[in-house]
């Protein structure tokens, strides 16, 4: 079993004294997990506001997809320019910008640049974020819990969008929130890393001269395996996340404000699989509990489809979740054994980053799809998502060198 705890460069400090940025790191992954989890229920209201079908309402998928793209390939390149510190507080500026324009409601031709300027930020914050993390001692506990932060988020923006609704506010009001609390996670992150960076340089090395550090890590197999698999998971994760609502209310009929319920127990059940299966993982190891989640995930999935009943739905939206809950944190984690200390930042703002991109593309797909089929194509179509997922794990698995294997 690889061990995902060796000492990285910044380990050199225990997270005690970084209890601040820790803390500010889970208040903005919670936020970004609020802003993904509270979309599945705001979508079918912004298709009315604009009079669109499924096909049109989609493109907003798709121009996240290109901010998310845009920082996939450009995040380590502003890591190394400008420095993890300003990285982080210009992908905390750009969600804000994002967000607040987004709230404003423009004709939607405007509201897709407004989209992409959010996912930019989203992907840029994610992946400083997620690095930051797996550079601490311990980093697999921490990243597990700092990803179960982000399923507290999604599971808090159903109910938060549910209940604006229910107080007949209109949907943009919830993008007023998330500018609100990005602000103030912005002001706490500029207050405490003008005292105390979150990184600091290490004896002894020298990374000058050494070339292009997303180059370098983008010759690895290890990480385009690892950000494949992470592609198609994250896709899973916010398709079923985004579509299930309009799903069970359309498709089967179901009352808006109890899917909203089991919407919300989705997210729930992510959070609480990251939370009860992070110290298994370390027990049994990475790959015997990811490919058991995967099987568990497929099956919850046939349970939905098969039997249309909100009893089903509710413990298959619940299973579902918590069967996805490890698998991002602990492909994240394990990264600092595949590479080289010095790609690590690279390497995890790349996976971050390009799992960011599946968290806008399949959905977009998802909505083309459910204009030429109908929303019951739903399911299938993340079941094979769930299929491309094992097929990528066993090639990260096999990809590693012997010593290195994922046990």
């Amino acid at each position: 079993m690889i061990s995902t705890d060796q000492t990285t460069p910044n380990s050199r400090r225990t997270p005690s004294s970084f209890t601040l940025h820790i803390a500010i790191a889970f208040f903005l992954i919670l936020l970004i997990g609020a802003n993904d989890g509270a979309f599945g229920v705001l979508l079918p209201h912004v298709r009315i506001h604009y009079a669109l079908n499924n096909s049109i309402v989609s493109l907003i998928f798709l121009f996240s997809t290109l901010g998310y793209l845009c920082a996939a390939f450009s995040n380590g390149l502003i890591i190394e320019k400008i420095g993890k510190e300003r990285a982080l507080m210009t992908g905390a500026g750009l969600l804000i910008l994002g967000a607040a324009l987004t709230s404003l409601q423009p004709f939607f031709f405007l509201l897709l640049p407004c989209v992409l300027i959010l996912g930019f930020g989203i992907a840029m914050l994610d992946a400083g974020l997620n690095t930051f993390i797996a550079s601490l001692p311990r980093s697999s506990a921490l990243l597990n819990y700092f990803h179960a932060f982000y399923g507290i988020g999604a599971w808090l923006g159903p109910l938060t969008a549910t209940g604006l609704f229910a107080l007949r506010q209109n949907w943009n009001v919830i993008y007023m929130l998330w500018a609100g609390a990005g602000l103030l996670g912005i002001l706490c992150l500029w207050l405490i890393l003008r005292r105390t960076p979150i990184t600091a340089p290490v004896e002894g090395t020298n990374e000058e001269g050494q070339g292009n550090v997303l180059v370098q890590a983008l010759k690895l197999r290890v990480v385009w395996f690892a950000a494949l698999f992470l592609l198609f998971y994250v896709g899973a994760e916010v398709t079923l996340g985004a579509w299930s609502y309009s799903f069970l209310t359309e498709e089967r009929h179901g009352d808006v404000v109890l899917m909203g319920t089991l919407v919300s127990g989705y997210w729930f059940g992510l959070t609480a699989g990251r939370v009860a299966l992070a110290h298994l993982t370390q027990r049994l190891g990475a790959k015997r509990v990811i490919l058991i989640c995967l099987g568990g995930f497929g099956g919850s999935l046939l349970l939905v489809w098969l039997i249309p009943s909100a009893i089903c739905a509710a413990i298959g939206l619940f299973v579902a979740g918590f069967s996805l809950g490890p698998m991002f944190p602990t492909t994240i984690s394990i990264m600092s054994d595949l590479v080289p200390s010095r790609l690590l930042a690279s390497s995890i703002g790349f996976l971050a980053s390009l799992g960011s991109m599946g968290a806008a593309l399949f959905p977009w797909l998802t909505g083309n799809i459910a204009q030429l089929l109908g929303l019951w194509a739903l399911l299938p179509f993340v079941i094979l998502l769930a299929l491309l997922m094992i097929v990528f794990w066993l090639f990260l698995h096999s990809s590693a060198p012997a010593a290195l294997r994922i046990k």
